[in-house]
């Protein structure tokens, strides 16, 4: 998969040299997210940070491992924006896979795993598919933001969703309204609005165009 755009930046699927640089993007970019604030309750931002590098780092080696598309923006060599992307081939929620759950465990805790899977769930009861993709994170470099990047990410998630005939969609979990603004512009549409803990959020589904579509 290669998306090209006018600005000679390239969207490609990510190698595994490029893991630990989309941590780190992710990391700063998530930094500050009021779901990863609420799931990893922490004595002190020291402890705070190591729960969040440890819930990034084993979701990512798990998407990568299981062969979920992992997508990266780069300008020329350099890497400023990621989308991970999980599909329904991948058990989520309460389905994860056992190891997953014990790394999750060792990393960040009991109670902030539960509230991952528990995430999970409430996601997965109101997909209105069967066969889909779920935007787990989606991020643009911090040196890199405000400047029309995170449009061309989501283009390009969207144009890896409709390159799968067997998907039906993707949907994505939002807390903010610039994000929703975003996705939405993008052909998302609202699901649902899911209250997950005490934060409050918004489920968008977007409907995949195959080429199927085109002769219909």
């Amino acid at each position: 998969m290669e998306t090209q755009t006018p600005d000679s930046l390239h969207a490609v699927y990510l190698t595994a040299e490029d893991l630990r640089l989309a941590a780190s993007i992710l990391y700063n970019a998530y930094h500050y997210d009021a779901f990863f604030q609420q799931t990893l309750p922490a004595a002190n931002a020291t402890e705070y940070e190591q729960k969040l590098r440890a819930a990034i780092r084993e979701e990512l080696n798990e998407l990568w491992q299981q062969e979920q598309p992992l997508i990266g923006l780069f300008d020329a060599e350099r890497l400023i924006g990621v989308a991970c992307v999980v599909t329904s081939s991948l058990p989520q929620g309460e389905g994860r896979y056992w190891h997953w759950r014990l790394k999750m465990l060792l990393g960040t805790g009991w109670q902030s795993t539960q509230k991952l899977m528990q995430k999970e769930n409430s996601i997965l009861e109101h997909l209105p598919a069967t066969e889909y993709g779920i935007i787990q994170f989606i991020a643009v470099a911090l040196t890199e933001q405000r400047k029309g990047y995170g449009k061309l990410l989501v283009q390009a998630v969207l144009g890896w969703c409709d390159e799968q005939p067997e998907l039906e969609g993707v949907g994505v979990f939002v807390t903010e309204d610039g994000h929703s603004h975003l996705f939405r512009e993008q052909g998302f549409v609202p699901v649902v609005e899911l209250n997950i803990g005490q934060l409050t959020g918004e489920l968008l589904f977007y409907h995949s165009h195959t080429d199927d579509d085109v002769y219909q």
